[in-house]
């Protein structure tokens, strides 16, 4: 096992989603209980007074059934008050179920893990539970009962002091006043210490937080070794592309067979263009440096496809042009003389083999740029 120290980076998204397909996330318990308990707390008034009111209906209905007993009376006044109850319960359960449920998704999302209901030997260790209890998960856990206690105990404080007034009075206060007192007080109480333990939920779920990232933080080694596994193995990645490489290599040599003419350097650079009457542009159909201009004038050769040697002309072609692209308008009257050349030598009967005519002069190939936007129509230049 790597030691924690060699742990220095953040993990990586695929450990991330397998921790929580394990049942492994961030997740504090009492950020659900607390928030119930503030909404119960607003919601246990809604409650009690629709609970109310059905309980004084009910005992109305009651003495009339004492008065005359009746059996069926008796069976739909208890169905009535239960089915009353039940009204009024159900905003308090409802809300209190899509609290709890609210509270999980929000925290780890909705997910249900049967590995993390299996049994773990390595909890049963008391070892391992010894560490727990002295090491800083327990001082957190002892610090957060403390705190809480202690807040709690402070507001328990001030509620009864402030009931301590109803104790004291000389004057005689009705029942109804002092239950409304006492009540008010009560709903004070169960508030302020819901907001204080949804203050603490929300320290302990950041202190969650922090311990899940730091237990999943990997070493350098395991990330490449995740890398290796998801990407593949570098070298295998390489020679891929060296083969994907040498078969668009060859279908490009294929293609110098169709060219009209291949422009070369005269030996470091080549490049084979064609044209088609009325498609537009000539098009770069092979383009090379080194071994492959070498192999491009080698196919021309084999099919007598014409080779001119232009340096000028094929420097520019090679830098500004793509393979299968047009080439630039500025390169419109330069390519039309070679082509002109070329297509005179056909007339001729001498097309194969190397050929040497006037080299392109400096001034036709200025101001040419890679990339340089054109225009969709372009003359042609041949007929």
């Amino acid at each position: 096992m790597a030691d924690r120290s060699q742990k220095t980076e953040k993990p990586t998204q695929r450990k991330l989603k397998e921790a929580r397909r394990e049942g492994q996330v961030a997740r504090s318990p009492e950020v659900g209980a607390w928030l119930g308990l503030l909404l119960a707390v607003f919601l246990v008034r809604l409650t009690m007074g629709k609970t109310t009111s059905a309980a004084r209906n009910a005992f109305h209905e009651v003495a009339g059934i004492i008065e005359k007993p009746d059996i069926g009376q008796s069976l739909h006044l208890l169905g009535s008050a239960m089915g009353a109850a039940a009204v009024a319960a159900a905003p308090l359960c409802l809300g209190a179920m899509v609290v709890g449920l609210g509270a999980s998704v929000a925290q780890g999302g909705l997910r249900i893990s049967l590995k993390a209901l299996g049994a773990r030997w390595r909890n049963l260790n008391p070892l391992t539970g010894l560490k727990r209890m002295f090491g800083p998960r327990g001082a957190w856990e002892a610090a957060k009962a403390l705190g809480k206690t202690g807040l709690l105990a402070l507001v328990l404080f001030d509620t009864v002091r402030s009931l301590v007034p109803l104790t004291t009075s000389a004057q005689v206060l009705p029942l109804a006043a002092v239950t409304h007192v006492a009540g008010e007080a009560i709903f004070r109480f169960a508030r302020d210490a819901a907001l204080i333990g949804l203050g603490l939920a929300a320290l302990d779920y950041a202190y969650q937080l922090r311990r899940y990232r730091s237990s999943l933080r990997m070493t350098k080694q395991e990330v490449k070794e995740e890398l290796r596994t998801t990407e593949g193995d570098p070298r295998i990645k390489s020679a891929i592309r060296s083969r994907q490489m040498a078969l668009r290599r060859r279908r490009m040599i294929r293609e110098v067979a169709k060219a009209d003419v291949v422009v070369v350097n005269p030996i470091h650079i080549a490049v084979a263009l064609r044209y088609t009457a009325g498609s537009g542009a000539p098009r770069v159909v092979a383009k090379g440096a080194g071994s492959i201009a070498g192999r491009i004038r080698e196919e021309a050769m084999r099919h007598r496809v014409p080779i001119v040697e232009d340096v000028p002309l094929a420097r520019t072609l090679y830098r500004v042009c793509d393979l299968g692209q047009e080439i630039p308008r500025e390169l419109f009257v330069a390519v039309a003389r070679v082509l002109a050349f070329v297509f005179t030598l056909k007339r001729k009967g001498t097309v194969g083999g190397l050929h040497r005519p006037r080299p392109t002069p400096p001034s036709e190939l200025a101001g040419v740029r890679r990339g340089r936007r054109r225009t969709r129509r372009r003359p042609v230049l041949l007929r």
